[in-house]
């Protein structure tokens, strides 16, 4: 039995100073400090002392915060991955968030979602950023570990749900999974179907 334990990371400065987030590098608040603590105390309560476990975050500061406070508790070494990132938003990262939405440019309704450019110098299209996750999921999933924590970022996490499941790549150009900043995501396959199942979707009831 494998078991995914995907962490969207709590509150970071960004969200509080209403600045667009992306690969600006922000802080986890001390609200998100307390949530971090309260992720992991709810997943050393889920994964047996005995139990092989790996954490592997996004390399941005209040991914890895978050992924700190989990594998100090699970007695491991949080391992960055850059893949995991969220999505950029180029030059918009930093600045308020009405400079961005003024700017941005909403995907189409039909056509090509996931080349669409927002609008903004430097941003990723949705695309670029799936490639990446897809490819981060698809290295952490050739491990062979019992239990595996993921730490990453509200947008992306849809990415690593969705490699999950099977998802081809060309039909991600509408998929959303919701999952609220300091959720726990649960995923889990069995030894003998392989079947893979989302067990829960963006869990707050640690919080």
């Amino acid at each position: 039995m494998r078991s995914v334990y995907v962490i969207a990371h709590p509150e970071a400065a960004h969200h509080v100073e209403k600045v667009a987030g992306g690969w600006h590098d922000s802080p986890l608040t001390p609200a998100g400090r307390r949530a971090a603590a309260a992720v992991a105390r709810a997943l050393r309560a889920r994964i047996p002392e005995e139990a092989e476990a790996e954490v592997v975050s996004s390399d941005l500061l209040r991914a890895r915060q978050t992924a700190d406070r989990v594998a100090e508790l699970l007695g491991v070494e949080a391992l960055p991955d850059r893949r995991l990132r969220e999505k950029s938003y180029g030059e918009a990262e930093g600045r308020p968030q009405e400079w961005l939405d003024r700017r941005f440019v909403p995907p189409p309704a039909v056509g090509d979602r996931m080349g669409h450019h927002e609008g903004v110098r430097g941003a990723e299209t949705r695309a670029e950023c799936a490639r990446r996750v897809y490819a981060a999921v698809d290295g952490i999933l050739r491990r062979p570990c019992e239990h595996q924590i993921i730490v990453t970022h509200g947008f992306a996490l849809t990415f690593v749900v969705a490699f999950w499941i099977g998802m081809p790549f060309e039909s991600l150009g509408s998929v959303s999974f919701r999952a609220p900043s300091g959720s726990i995501t649960v995923l889990r396959e069995d030894d003998f179907f392989h079947n893979r199942q989302v067990v829960s979707l963006g869990d707050t009831g640690h919080l």
